[in-house]
């Protein structure tokens, strides 16, 4: 039997019997009650169908072809835009123009696009601010157009290079000094890095920015505990937060994607620091009783990498851990990414399955779980995706995204927004050549 580097040996029977079983808790519902199938929408400005939308390309990805045709059919006949109200301009766009889009580009399927297009041009009136810094709420109602926020950007200034989570789209000026890799600002810095690599590596601003962002992060943000222990800190007005949030754990995958294109004589050090950042987020799940890792851990009083509070203990099948595990594995090849990403999919399995799908945990550093009662739309657009893709081996038809061949979405070739929706690289910039 054909079997990769570093797979378990009973890893393809695990992950068809995880499949057949429901991994996916596929419901089709808005941040679907995996208990109850209560209903909690995202804010979408009465928008319907995140998780469906969310989904589709993990639904093409893994083959579950009955269920991708219903998500579609239900897209083209359901999946209505005459709506009003008050829409998350981010949570919006990472959802459902990333869902669409991916499912366009992975498919073809024209109903994708088309939708796209129409749910975007609903969305212009966010950016008619006197910056063109866009508004963070849109109203559907309204009709504006886009205006350039990259010049606001480069010429503000930056408290030591640094960028504040809050910026006012009225004034242009920072609103608060709170600089945080994490929420808030951690998509920031990563589409700085993928908007070079989607433009086939041509848009050099966006690659400056992105260097220039990272210089002053390492400078002023990170920090390594007694225990040896890489984090990158939070910055309030000058003073530092010794803790490091979940969402902040994309990072490790972040700066590992971003080395090749750095300077020659800094490729082997972002390397080695985003091999240290995960193993950092590796630990803040290793040191749980439930393996899975809190919403955000501190360096403080002997204590690393563990929460100190209750209020940022739970666990909200969150998936940058594994995104880092996923981009350290195409970069290293080194086994241990997959070791780490199949003791989440187990802690997956064992704290967070419910019956009709996969619940969110109040506290991981309790072995009796309390469920939180929702299954977000993005542990099927993400967690799942990085851990399960259809792989041609002989017996098997899934296997992790960590154990498939490097061809399979093809970082050469793909990007992936915040949400995990692959997008192809625009090669026709450089080459001619159509991306995908």
């Amino acid at each position: 039997m054909l079997r990769l580097q570093g797979m378990p040996q009973s890893l393809p029977r695990r992950l068809e019997g995880l499949r057949n079983g429901g991994l996916c808790g596929w419901g089709g519902k808005d941040k679907n009650d995996p208990r109850s199938h209560l209903r909690s929408s995202v804010p979408a400005g009465g928008l319907s169908g995140a998780t469906i939308i969310d989904s589709l390309d993990t639904l093409h990805l893994m083959e579950l072809k009955e269920e991708f045709q219903e998500a579609k059919a239900w897209v083209e006949e359901s999946f209505h835009l005459n709506v009003s109200g008050e829409a998350s301009l981010f949570e919006v766009n990472i959802r459902y123009i990333g869902g669409l889009l991916s499912a366009f580009y992975l498919t073809g399927e024209e109903v994708f696009r088309i939708k796209a297009i129409q749910l975007g041009e609903k969305l212009l009136p966010a950016f008619n601010t006197p910056t063109g810094i866009p508004k963070g709420v849109v109203n559907f109602k309204r009709e504006q157009r886009v205006r350039n926020i990259r010049k606001v950007l480069r010429k503000i200034d930056k408290p030591f290079g640094l960028y504040p989570n809050f910026l006012s789209p009225v004034s242009g000026n920072w609103m608060q000094h709170h600089v945080s890799v994490g929420g808030l600002g951690d998509s920031f810095y990563e589409y700085l890095i993928k908007s070079w690599l989607m433009s086939a590596k041509t848009d050099t601003e966006a690659k400056d920015m992105y260097y220039e962002a990272l210089e002053a992060i390492e400078t002023h943000l990170l920090n390594v505990s007694p225990g040896g222990l890489t984090y990158i800190a939070e910055w309030r007005g000058g003073i530092l937060d010794h803790k490091m949030g979940h969402l902040a754990c994309f990072s490790g995958g972040m700066i590992a994607l971003g080395a090749e294109d750095a300077k020659e004589e800094k490729r082997a050090h972002y390397r080695e620091l985003a091999a240290q950042i995960t193993k950092t987020c590796h630990e803040s799940y290793a040191r749980s009783d439930t393996k899975l890792g809190p919403e955000a851990f501190w360096f403080n009083s002997g204590r690393e990498a563990v929460a100190t509070q209750m209020s940022e203990s739970y666990y909200i099948l969150r998936p940058e851990v594994v995104e880092s595990y996923m981009y350290l594995w195409r970069q290293t090849h080194n086994p241990i990414y997959r070791e780490w990403g199949w003791e989440v999919v187990m802690a997956l399995e064992k704290y967070c399955r419910t019956e009709a799908g996969f619940s969110g945990i109040q506290d991981v550093y309790s072995k009796v779980p309390n469920h939180d009662n929702k299954q977000q739309t993005f542990f099927l657009a993400e967690t799942l995706k990085l851990c399960l893709a259809p792989h041609p081996l002989p017996g098997h038809r899934y296997l992790y995204l960590l154990f498939s061949e490097d061809d399979m979405l093809s970082l050469e070739d793909w990007v992936f927004n915040t949400e995990a929706h692959p997008l192809p690289v625009n090669h026709s910039d450089s080459s001619g050549r159509g991306g995908g």
